[in-house]
């Protein structure tokens, strides 16, 4: 099954108590997990959370939730992909970016450039679709357009969008998607495309870091499949991919590299490394995100980190820091040496961006 991470879920939960409901109890419907509305990096199935759209849309009786949530969105839920984007030297550079790495944020969403559909000279068409045998459901596009149209429009400024093409018909008025955009908007049409000049790829993005940009975008390689990452990267990533979910073990991440599991320790060995010693470290990595960047509750952080109780997270921070959570959160903890040499990009990246600064595309494509 195809997996989405939880940032697509920022604004969920503020969006249906504006409504009048219960985030949490439209979560547990679809059995997605409670940290899900608070944390950006779990790995959810990406149809359960468009299950979760369409259910409060319609108890809610709100057909137009993915818009309110779009505007709440930010360019910080991409993580190192926003950073690389923020960072580029033009629009068609981001463009680029965002196409070749989607799949680190979700597996099921393609973005692309494609021809004008009605063949007007100097239109191109922004084009968002679902992976090979996905569906897009209306809630979940509309969630995935919008963000991209606020992104463009606060990397470069008004870009001269002509049209917006949903390939639904919205249950909510028209009015509410034409004030959103501020252009026609036209439904029922093949695809979903934002109609753009074809001079938008040339466009600078000025402020950039090209530094920032090769360390975040040297860390999206190492999760391309053809990157052929080492196998120590290969573990954290797989380990990563378990916290918050499940326990990582030797086992488990075997299975997921397809390597017994005395294979991986051998191999590991050989590294001057052992499966335990990058579990710590990957554990130690998320917990100083979640107690320095967000205020979950540290028995909340213990599950994400899968420590068995708060105690257990009480014991790590002392051996990582010399502290207690509280102290951590309270008074932050000092920079450490980077573990894995691609540190800065995902501390970085791990910083939400200003919203009024530069988001970028995150979506769904056409091919």
């Amino acid at each position: 099954m195809p997996v989405i991470r939880s940032a697509g879920l920022r604004g969920f939960r503020a969006t249906v108590a504006e409504l009048g409901g219960d985030a949490e109890d439209f979560v547990r419907r679809v059995n997605l997990p409670l940290a899900a509305l608070d944390s950006d990096d779990l790995l959810v199935e990406d149809e359960a959370m468009a299950t979760v759209l369409e259910l409060a849309a319609a108890d809610l009786a709100c057909p137009d939730l993915g818009l309110r949530m779009a505007s709440r969105q930010d360019l910080g839920m991409l993580g190192a992909l926003a950073l690389a984007i923020q960072n580029s030297p033009t629009l068609g550079d981001a463009l680029a970016c965002t196409v070749r790495y989607l799949f680190v944020h979700t597996e099921s969403m393609r973005l692309g450039l494609e021809p004008d559909p009605y063949g007007t000279p100097g239109i191109v068409a922004l084009g968002l679709g679902a992976a090979p045998g996905r569906e897009f459901p209306p809630q979940a596009m509309d969630l995935s357009l919008g963000f991209i149209h606020r992104s463009i429009t606060f990397l470069t400024g008004p870009y001269g969008l002509r049209t917006v093409e949903l390939p639904h018909v919205p249950a909510a008025p028209l009015s509410a998607y034409e004030e959103f955009y501020g252009v026609p908007v036209r439904t029922g049409r093949p695809a979903a495309l934002l109609r753009v000049p074809h001079t938008l790829e040339s466009r600078p993005l000025t402020g950039g870091d090209t530094h920032l940009r090769d360390l975040a975008v040297a860390f999206l390689a190492e999760h391309t499949p053809g990157g052929s990452p080492d196998l120590p990267t290969r573990v954290r990533a797989a380990v990563r991919q378990s916290l918050g979910t499940s326990t990582p073990t030797v086992t488990t991440v075997a299975d997921l590299l397809s390597l017994h599991p005395r294979t991986l320790q051998r191999r590991l060995a050989e590294r001057h490394t052992t499966f335990a010693a990058l579990l710590d470290e990957e554990r130690r990595r998320a917990a100083r995100r979640y107690l320095t960047a967000t205020d979950l509750p540290f028995g909340q952080i213990a599950g994400l980190l899968a420590l068995s109780e708060q105690s257990a997270l009480n014991r790590c921070c002392r051996r990582w820091w010399g502290t207690t959570p509280k102290e951590a959160r309270r008074h932050g903890l000092p920079a450490e040496a980077d573990l894995t040499g691609r540190g800065c990009a995902e501390r970085a990246a791990s910083r939400p961006a200003p919203y009024g600064s530069r988001p970028a595309p995150t979506g769904t494509v056409r091919g």
